[in-house]
């Protein structure tokens, strides 16, 4: 079953709260309709007819029910605002976990803009909706009502102008949402793409600049900004033409009712009076604001509405890979991996990786090199579970690693990709990230001095605390690189994969690097690399092409078999010495 956007679930949970909200709203329409009452009252009793007696208590009365319309406007006011500032908070926890919950597979094919505008954006359209604008349109239909028993009450043949005129308004409220309805879809769909091109350009200013492509990608995003700007347009022409029909009626309303209530006073005094056609205008204005807020409201009403479909749209995504229904719980994780007959591809593409089988014992230490696009890094996400294999079978300690949960199979890898991704915050707190309240300081400082970062980070002024920028920046590549090995020794799990994480090092820095992992002979350690040196002291090498393991064994072996490992060794090295291939 599709996991679909609700608001029920969170509109019932405060129910009480809107309850009151709401009751506060009734009794404040309750009191605007008597006081037209009180004011006929001073017309009919005080003024015409003379009865000064009662003028101190009718505007004492007065006086009081607009005291208390205040107080329960307030109420009324204060209970949706803060009513829908929480739903809308929970509306976005709850998206932001149901998106951390959606596969790899996913994110391939969104981009982070459309996800930051539906986060965002799309949230805040369902929260204004939420609060004003639900409370507007549930006050609009109360107060129309009341007015119109009002008036019928009192007289029905002047009630018939409001009548009729809301009739109209309604009819035009229509059409113009259906004009808006798909407007609102393709400005909340281009807002998306605009995201986008703003986040990438911001994230990547360094490399638009240094290839020199400011004009290009200033005239992409004014092509789009201009798209968005003519969306607005074309919304503005929707709302243009038919608004000026709620204003036309509400400014005739009040008119024709005095008209009609001058007649009727003039056929017979009796039966309408001055005081009723005072009251009479008075709610014939009080209805004029409905009308008016009708289009306006209706409008907020279609983007709350589109921004829910584009909600669901991310909530009918529902993430292949989950936790088993009967999990296996390992009480240690020793870290034994295993690949049996291993194949992978994604939709549409050919096989990423066909036929991969390897073993790593507890303790030992696997070498994959190969060419870029080769498979290595897949063989990384399939076995932290970012994609699931599509044949063969990956094991843990033995266990099918689709039978663990996600948390513990994910919980036991210390992963340092290339492409280093630091939070914007504190260096201590990036090393700490996965184990934030189990790390201590003296760990934070041993990791760091183990993966060669702490001679740099000691000789900045605030060192462990020093706030790095978005994504690292400030720092070099190898700096971002030792930081990232800091964060995984200082995890200290069993299972370390370092896929070619060592590449903006250099040689004195990576042979350190290496010769700590040497020292690390309870982890099972995966390095995925591009040079000898990372990889030379592993118990095994594998060496991939197109996705299926071409040689295999330790650094001698394969230098003696003259393969693409030989060829490899070569290019960085020069011919090898005759001692080592033997």
């Amino acid at each position: 079953m599709k996991n679909r956007f609700t608001l029920k679930k969170h509109i019932k949970h405060y129910a009480l709260h809107y309850a009151v909200a709401l009751t506060a709203l009734i009794i404040s329409v309750i009191l605007s309709m008597i006081m037209p009452q009180i004011q006929a009252r001073i017309v009919d009793d005080v003024i015409v007819g003379g009865n000064l007696s009662i003028l101190k208590k009718l505007l004492i009365i007065y006086l009081l029910l607009g005291a208390g319309r205040m107080v329960f406007q307030y109420i009324k006011e204060y209970g949706f605002d803060t009513v829908s500032v929480k739903i809308a908070t929970r509306l976005r926890r709850d998206l932001f976990v149901h998106i951390h919950g959606l596969d790899t597979a996913y994110f391939d094919k969104n981009n982070t803009g459309e996800v930051m505008a539906r986060l965002k954006d799309d949230i805040d359209k369902v929260w204004e909706a939420l609060s004003y604008i639900s409370f507007l349109l549930i006050e609009v239909a109360f107060h129309t009502v009341f007015i119109l028993v009002c008036m019928v009450r009192m007289n029905v043949w002047m009630a018939i102008p409001p009548f009729v005129a809301m009739g109209i308004c309604a009819v035009i409220a229509i059409k113009m949402d259906k004009k808006l309805d798909k407007v609102y879809g393709d400005i909340s769909e281009e807002n998306a793409v605009l995201n986008t091109a703003c986040e990438e350009n911001i994230a990547g200013v360094r490399t638009v600049k240094a290839f020199a492509r400011e004009d290009y990608e200033i005239e992409k995003f004014r092509k789009h900004n201009k798209h968005y700007k003519d969306l607005n347009v074309q919304m503005s022409k929707v709302f243009v033409k038919y608004y000026p029909f709620f204003s036309f009626i509400s400014r005739i309303v009040p008119l024709i009712v005095l008209i009609m209530g001058g007649l009727f006073y003039l056929n017979d005094p009796e039966v309408v009076t001055l005081g009723m056609i005072t009251a009479f205008i008075s709610y014939a204005n009080n209805i004029v604001w409905p009308m008016e807020m009708l289009g306006w409201l209706t409008n907020g009403f279609s983007e709350a509405v589109a921004s829910v479909k584009k909600l669901n749209k991310i909530y009918d995504e529902a993430s292949t890979i989950n936790d088993p229904e009967n999990p296996v719980v390992l009480e240690k994780v020793e870290g034994t991996i295993s690949f049996d007959h291993v194949g992978f591809h994604k939709e549409d593409m050919h096989d990423i990786l066909s036929d991969i089988t390897f073993d790593v014992p507890k303790g030992h230490t696997l070498g994959i090199m190969g060419a870029t696009g080769a498979g290595k890094t897949s063989i990384v996400s399939l076995l932290t579970r970012l994609y699931d294999v599509t044949s063969g079978e990956i094991r843990l300690d033995g266990v099918p690693i689709q039978n663990l949960t996600l948390k513990q199979l994910r919980g036991s890898v210390s992963l340092v990709m290339q492409d280093v991704f630091l939070f914007s915050d504190t260096i201590a707190e990036n090393i700490k990230m996965g184990r934030r309240h189990r790390i201590s300081d003296a760990i934070i400082k041993l990791s760091s001095k183990n993966a060669g970062a702490s001679e740099f980070i000691d000789k900045m002024d605030k060192g462990y605390d020093t706030v790095i920028g978005e994504r690292g920046v400030g720092l070099s590549g190898g700096q971002k690189q030792r930081i990232s090995i800091a964060r995984a020794f200082a995890k200290e799990l069993p299972i370390l994969i370092m896929d070619d994480s060592t590449s903006a090092l250099d040689m004195e820095t990576e042979r350190e690097i290496q010769n700590k992992l040497k020292e690390l002979t309870d982890m099972t350690k995966i390095i995925i690399a591009h040079r000898i040196s990372s990889v030379k002291d592993a118990d095994e090498i594998i060496i991939l092409e197109e996705g299926k393991i071409a040689e295999r064994g330790t650094h001698e072996e394969l230098l003696r078999q003259n393969g693409l490992y030989y060829e490899t060794y070569v290019s960085q090295y020069g011919e090898p010495d005759i001692r080592e291939v033997i």
